[in-house]
């Protein structure tokens, strides 16, 4: 007979219901808590435009659902046989009340007693198990003996080997690199001892002699040749960034990303490599998301709207300026730079400008990408339409929000799910190119 598993009752925080409101769903047969004060500060948040407003609301909607007319006080059985079932948990004082310990009420502190006082009850001698987006508020739990748990969900389990879109191939024949330059391609059994090959995954080929930049293409079934391209005045300096403007330009992948630390150059090859195929699309648009600072909502910023989002935009348009100075003062290509922006051919606006809106024909450019959540990337994709390319660039270990991390951002999530489809290239860009002085700080800071 197999061996059954003890109970286990998962007790939500807020942050994780503005992760994924669908989250009460995905803890198998086991049962899930909901304090009430989770509720009240979902009330909060089910006004407005972005995402975790669009969670809360969603997760109300869910609850509303499955009591249909069972009293929340009470268990109501998870739809599917093999699920839970879940309630609404009282944050009831008592000997094991929070504000003994940490002398302050805090909505956190009620949810912690809403836990302790289940876990108190020892109902069926279920394990109670916190879980929480919030690093903080699971320390203090386990400081009150509450066990305490992050949100796994959509987690990538090994980020150290996450897919980097290239891979560099020592003891190439001669003849393999030869047929490559002489014909443009070349059998992909060739390569890598017949080994199964990712679509648009890039190759660096070496042999004794010489060596080559290549990438297989799904369609053709063949590894082909990467020529060094330059995009609007901005030359590749390295092998990462001569396959990432190829993928950039490449018209047959509709969704790229391309990841690395500060100073690689991935939001300028983005911007480069959209300007230089402006006439294939109705507009470009480069988008990021805002994380205020100290995450303090931006109304605390002096000045109207414009004034308060200048600050974030501000890298973005640093970037432009970089391409424009490529030129003269006179020269058309900068001039029509600032003729793309007044006409609003390009667009560089905070990624909540454009949430919602059908994209089609557009060239989008979402960077810091690692600030979204993995609901947040979806929703962006969905929203393609017909001859709609999507670029997506970041930092994984470089995050503003405190409830993301390295392997649950939406970045991660992305390049970990969508590899090997044709419709998409990825590229980790390692070699900083910004100066030697940042290279310097990256490295040894």
């Amino acid at each position: 007979m197999p061996v059954k598993k003890p109970k286990k009752i998962f007790v939500l925080d807020t942050s994780v219901i503005l992760y994924d409101h669908s989250a009460i769903m995905h803890f198998d047969e086991h049962d899930v808590g909901i304090p009430i004060t989770v509720l009240e500060e979902l009330d909060h948040f089910k006004k407005g435009n972005d995402t975790k407003n669009f969670e809360a609301r969603e997760f109300i909607r869910l609850i509303d659902n499955l009591a249909k007319d069972h009293l929340l006080q009470n268990w109501i059985p998870l739809n599917g046989s093999s699920k839970g079932k879940f309630k609404v948990l009282m944050s009831t004082n008592g000997d094991s009340d929070t504000r003994q310990v940490f002398e302050e009420e805090s909505a956190d502190h009620k949810i912690l007693n809403a836990a302790l006082s289940l876990q108190k009850k020892n109902e069926n001698g279920a394990k109670v198990i916190l879980v929480s987006k919030d690093i903080n508020l699971r320390l203090k739990a386990k400081s009150l003996n509450l066990k305490a748990e992050d949100y796994e969900t959509g987690k990538i389990k090994n980020v150290s080997s996450l897919y980097d879109g290239k891979k560099t191939l020592d003891k190439i024949r001669i003849t393999t690199i030869n047929e490559l330059y002489e014909n443009g391609f070349c059998d992909p059994k060739k390569l890598d001892k017949g080994a199964k090959l990712s679509a648009n995954q890039y190759f660096i080929l070496k042999s004794s002699k010489n060596s080559g930049l290549a990438y297989y293409n799904p369609i053709s079934q063949h590894v082909e040749k990467v020529e060094k391209r330059t995009a609007y005045g901005i030359k590749p300096r390295n092998a990462e960034q001569t396959f990432a403007l190829h993928a950039i330009l490449n018209p047959e992948v509709k969704l790229v990303t391309i990841r690395g630390v500060a100073g690689t150059g991935k939001t300028l090859l983005a911007l480069a490599g959209a300007l230089e195929q402006r006439r294939n699309f109705k507009q470009i648009y480069l988008a990021r998301p805002i994380v205020p600072l100290s995450n303090k909502d931006i109304g605390y910023l002096p000045g109207d709207i414009k004034s308060k989002l200048n600050p974030y935009m501000e890298p973005l348009w640093d970037n432009l300026k970089f391409i424009q100075n490529q030129y003269g003062e006179n020269d058309k290509e900068a001039s029509r730079l600032t003729e793309m922006v007044n006409s609003e051919k390009l667009v560089i606006t905070p990624l909540a400008y454009i949430r919602g809106r059908s994209l089609s024909n557009i060239c989008f450019i979402v960077d810091e990408a690692q600030n979204l959540t993995p609901h947040e990337v979806k929703t962006i994709i969905t929203r393609a339409g017909e001859n709609t390319k999507i670029i997506f660039t970041g930092d994984i270990y470089q995050i503003d929000t405190p409830y993301l991390d390295s392997q649950s951002n939406g970045l991660s999530y992305l390049i970990d799910r969508v590899q090997d489809h044709s419709l998409y290239a990825h590229i980790t860009l390692e070699k900083g190119e910004r100066s030697e002085l940042a290279n310097l700080a990256n490295d040894l800071l």
